[in-house]
């Protein structure tokens, strides 16, 4: 009998602890270490964490203990870094100890950030023998996987928009909310252009824009960014906390791909925390737009079927869904970057 996969979960907030679920609950795995970044989880069991039983797994803040446990694969999903290559010193050392690696916010498309970029990457996943890939529902799902679908109805395109509004108002952590996230902020005080925050998400959704354009066979000569943001108005009392009316209340983060100085592909992300505020209201979860021959236009709503009692959301499981996926395919690679 072929024994399970051997997989390290780094990081357990929302979206990570959804991963740790399912990973516990999937019989072709075996959790073998937990890395957590804050002190009241560590020492703690891996079921404990994620409200499943036992394990014997005992989380560590220690980089070292990782690095030195036998597993087959990293599921690395720590909460957003600005700059957004914060992450990529763990990721090395993660490689080069021969640890292939699954992330969920970054390494989908890693070109899409210079060819030295991602070959300094590949340098440490063949240095170690393994192998890197980001996957995920956005990046790594509805503009590389649905909107390629899309296009191919077409006999020729124009431009291929896609577009997610995602409803934050249950997410409970105020440092992710108000700080990685920029929400509650001033008018004006988030910088659109050179920001923390639109250099991570320019730099995270131009992989997504990046990886349509691969997978279309289109070369594009450059990605442009066009952010933006929507103020509140009114008072919204959300889980993380308080959005005074008149402060940031929705970001939209869009990058477009250019060839030959004209918009081809246009990936849109709004995270939102009033769903009854114009543009966002009755607008799908998903929505992908062809300009073609013919034209194409598909919503698509993820829903909520969890028993009653269970917090996870719809995108949680989706994420997870996604990981648990590529794991197999992700050991099974051959060193270096894979392509999801």
């Amino acid at each position: 009998m072929t024994r399970p996969i051997r997989v390290i979960q780094w990081a357990t907030g929302s979206m990570g602890k959804a991963c740790l679920r399912a990973v516990l609950d999937d019989d072709r795995f075996q959790l073998v270490g937990l890395f957590v970044y804050g002190e009241a989880k560590a020492g703690r069991d891996a079921g404990d964490i994620a409200r499943r039983p036992e394990t014997g797994v005992i989380a560590t803040r220690s980089i070292d203990e990782i690095l030195a446990l036998e597993a087959d694969v990293v599921i690395h999903a720590p909460m957003l870094s600005a700059p957004y290559v914060g992450h990529d010193a763990d990721v090395k050392r993660l490689l080069e100890s021969g640890k292939n690696v699954v992330s969920i916010n970054h390494y989908f498309e890693p070109a899409a950030l210079g060819l030295d970029y991602a070959n300094g990457l590949a340098d440490s996943a063949r240095k170690g023998g393994a192998t890197l890939a980001g996957t995920g529902v956005n990046p790594g799902w509805v503009a590389e996987r649905m909107a390629v679908n899309a296009v191919a109805l077409c006999l020729s395109h124009s431009n291929i928009a896609t577009r997610e509004i995602i409803d934050c108002t249950t997410v409970p952590n105020p440092d992710y909310v108000f700080g990685a996230l920029g929400f509650g902020s001033a008018a004006g005080e988030i910088d659109l252009t050179n920001g923390p925050l639109a250099e991570t998400f320019t730099a995270m959704f131009s992989q997504s824009v990046e990886g349509l354009a691969q997978r279309l066979g289109l070369s594009l000569d450059r990605f442009e960014p066009d952010h933006d943001v929507s103020l509140a108005e009114r008072d919204l009392t959300i889980a993380a906390g308080l959005i005074p009316k008149g402060t940031v209340s929705a970001t939209t983060w869009r990058v477009h791909g250019l060839i030959d100085g004209v918009r081809r592909i246009t990936h849109e992300v709004n995270w939102i925390m009033d769903p009854a505020q114009a543009p966002f209201a009755g607008k799908p979860h998903w929505g992908i737009e062809v300009d073609g021959l013919p034209g194409v236009r598909i919503a698509i709503d993820l829903v909520d079927t969890a028993p009653d009692g269970v917090r996870t959301r719809p995108e949680q499981f989706a994420v997870a869904a996604m990981v648990i996926q590529a794991l197999p395919r992700v050991v099974a690679a051959p060193p270096g970057l894979l392509r999801l």
